[in-house]
């Protein structure tokens, strides 16, 4: 058996690996829970960003309701590990998929988004020879035209079709504003989300205006959470990268309020001259492609190019003083590339490791 780490300090520790600061990610949660409840939203925050039961519980106990996620592998997992109410916000297509959604229902209550009837009588089929009924929710395309039906008319037609199968229940809608994420004028991007989120609005109202369930209207990423949270209409939101709060969503998406928590823990390897230095921590361990990453507590080095195996710095002032062999911190560009290159998070209570989480979730893709 190997010996727990445990109470090691984090500098001790071989590197590189993904560490969470623990103190900075609980408040985040705890920041983002009560933005969201203090507008009268509900917290279904998407699990993608870190893939760990033991976080998602983290959510539900600062008072989500469930997580969102991707794949029915990664449902699995997160019904596996205890949480009950979860959004798969995505496509289910395929006998396999649809058998196993059936027997998740069994011991969690899913629900599954879809854009089309061909995507819903399959499952309604699985659910009804199962004996069980799973909860489904049209998802309209608000204008970022990468899945949804249209909205309208069609919207409504999803729906009644939804409404007339056995072994599955129409239960609301959703819609995700992306394409909005990165606007950088703070009243355009808020008037243009507004917009976006009345057509998913408009589309309740249509749904309940011809006498169908509507109850659920799910919208909402980090990058525009703190926007969409104050839209009159929106009964929850599927934001969850804030808890780590990442550059990206910072630097692009004005992330107010929120610090970075997760970052990777790096040796300098190689110092080939007195203004350069590379670490131990490449492609493999951090994806740079959404954001470069930053360097924690050395103001004057600078990620300039990552390869597979090597990070390179550029350097300048004090941090010219760093030697082989010393270990610092990068903060990744976009966490949920990062997290998927990983099997396990370090979560640290100051420098001192306090728990050890596998990624459960890492490589779930079905």
């Amino acid at each position: 058996m190997t010996q727990s780490l445990v109470g090691a300090d984090k500098f001790s520790l071989d590197t590189p690996i993904l560490c969470i600061d623990l103190d900075v990610m609980e408040s985040n949660i705890n920041t983002m829970a009560a933005f969201i409840g203090e507008r009268g939203k509900q917290w279904r925050p998407h699990q993608k960003c870190h893939k760990t039961p033991a976080i998602a519980m983290k959510q539900i106990e600062a008072g989500a309701i469930g997580v969102t996620c991707a794949k029915v592998s990664e449902a699995e997992v997160m019904a596996a590990g205890g949480v009950r109410d979860i959004l798969i916000a995505n496509m289910i297509v395929g006998k396999r998929k649809v058998e196993r959604v059936a027997s998740l229902c069994r011991w969690a209550d899913p629900i599954v988004a879809c854009d089309h009837y061909a995507q819903v009588e399959p499952l309604a089929a699985a659910c009804k020879a199962a004996g069980v009924t799973c909860r489904v929710i049209p998802e309209v395309n608000l204008g970022l035209d990468r899945v949804g039906v249209r909205p309208g008319i069609d919207t409504l037609a999803l729906a009644q079709g939804i409404d007339k199968l056995e072994g599955v229940e129409l239960a609301g809608i959703m819609g995700y504003e992306g394409h909005l994420l990165q606007i950088p004028n703070p009243a355009e991007k808020r008037e243009r989300i507004a917009d976006a989120v009345n057509i998913l609005v408009t589309c309740r109202d249509l749904i309940r205006n011809d006498g169908l369930n509507c109850d659920i209207v799910s919208a909402g990423g980090t990058g525009s959470y703190q926007i969409t949270s104050d839209c009159d209409g929106v009964t929850e939101l599927q934001s969850g990268g804030g808890i780590f709060a990442c550059p990206m969503y910072q630097n692009h998406c004005d992330l107010q309020d929120l610090d970075y928590s997760l970052s990777v823990l790096a040796t300098v390897v190689s110092r080939p001259a007195k203004d350069r230095a590379v670490l131990d921590s490449g492609r493999k361990t951090q994806n740079p492609d959404h954001e470069t990453p930053l360097v924690k507590g050395h103001p004057g080095a600078e990620v300039v190019r990552v390869s597979a195996e090597h990070c390179e710095l550029n350097l300048s002032g004090e941090s010219q003083n760093l030697k082989i062999g010393d270990k610092l911190e990068l903060i990744p560009g976009y966490a949920d590339f990062t997290t998927v290159l990983h099997d396990q998070f370090y979560g640290f209570r100051g420098e001192r490791l306090e728990v050890v989480w596998p990624i459960q979730g890492r490589g779930k893709l079905q």
